[in-house]
């Protein structure tokens, strides 16, 4: 099986990168800078990429001819595309179409990764075929590219997920993990909301529902996210509980005292049932995901 993945830069991107290449599975990497990883295989080649330009998707795509094509690439930092929306519509919406024309045109079958944003929060966790009414343009951008991949004649799956949080060697953005655990070490006080909930996804997680999706070819949409329901006030004392910290310079706050440009939804997380039962979709506990993480920087602190 050959797999094209977009975004190959991110947090994501690297940890399906690292699973396929154990599958046996030949990777076409793309991102828009320099390949930000250090594999060296034989079945791993790294192409620079602009999704938002037409042509440069269809040469690349027509090029390799991959068998399924995972979309993992998005403008994500809510706040952003509340103040840069032409920007996030070309990204997350114009960039989508491209891909999926190109999939239509080489048969491949494609894996777009979507958002709890979609929702508004007011009933969550949410299945699958619950109705989408984002509050903010993030989640609008994210809702119309599904809506354009639903259209297409491609086949796809498109997997929802909650909350991403891991750890890579180069990384971009942080994670309410480290940024707890990092904060109190250097005995600062944080805020940390308690009315609004999530199930946040390990990295590895989201990257074996993507694997799961594309060996099965499962058609259709699938929530993939951890299984625990959390406040990122819960979050914040797990991490402190695990790394025995000082839970002291935890404060409880609402989301009201946040100042945001975005809104963000209060209740999401998913039920991941049908994940579950139909490509034995099995995520770790929130627990287990720190101390995951916690390995992963020990052994990225020995380099």
């Amino acid at each position: 099986m050959k797999v094209l993945i977009t975004g190959s830069n991110g947090l994501l991107g690297q940890k399906l990168v690292s699973l396929l290449l154990t599958k046996e599975v030949k990777v076409i990497a793309t991102g828009l800078g320099p390949d930000r990883t250090e594999n060296i295989d034989n079945n791993y080649r790294y192409h620079k990429l602009d999704i938002t330009n037409e042509a440069e998707v269809d040469t690349l795509i027509g090029q390799h001819q991959p068998d399924v094509v995972v979309n993992t690439a998005a403008m994500t930092n809510v706040d952003q595309c509340e103040t840069e929306k032409d920007g996030c519509r070309k990204l997350n919406v114009d960039a989508v179409k491209y891909i999926v024309k190109a999939c239509e045109i080489n048969n491949a079958f494609l894996v777009h990764l979507s958002t709890d944003f979609i929702f508004d929060g007011e009933s969550g966790p949410y299945l699958e075929d619950d109705t989408a009414n984002p509050i903010s343009f993030y989640g609008q951008s994210k809702l119309d590219a599904e809506e354009i991949i639903k259209q297409s004649k491609a086949e796809w799956a498109i997997l929802r997920t909650v909350l991403v949080y891991g750890v890579v060697p180069s990384m971009s953005r942080s994670n309410i993990i480290l940024w707890v655990k990092d904060s109190i070490e250097n005995r600062k006080n944080i805020k940390v909301v308690t009315d609004q909930w999530r199930t946040p996804t390990l990295a590895e997680d989201l990257a074996m529902g993507c694997y799961l999706t594309a060996i099965k070819r499962a058609k259709g949409i699938f929530n993939i996210s951890g299984k625990d329901m959390l406040t990122p006030y819960d979050m914040a004392i797990k991490t402190a509980n695990y790394f025995n910290l000082d839970k002291s310079f935890i404060a409880k706050a609402d989301s009201s005292t946040f100042s945001q440009t975005a809104k963000r939804p209060a209740k999401t997380g998913f039920v991941i049932d049908k994940a579950v039962e139909n490509i034995d979709y099995n995520p770790h506990s929130f627990d287990e995901g720190i101390a995951i993480l916690d390995r992963q920087l020990r052994e990225l602190q020995k380099k």
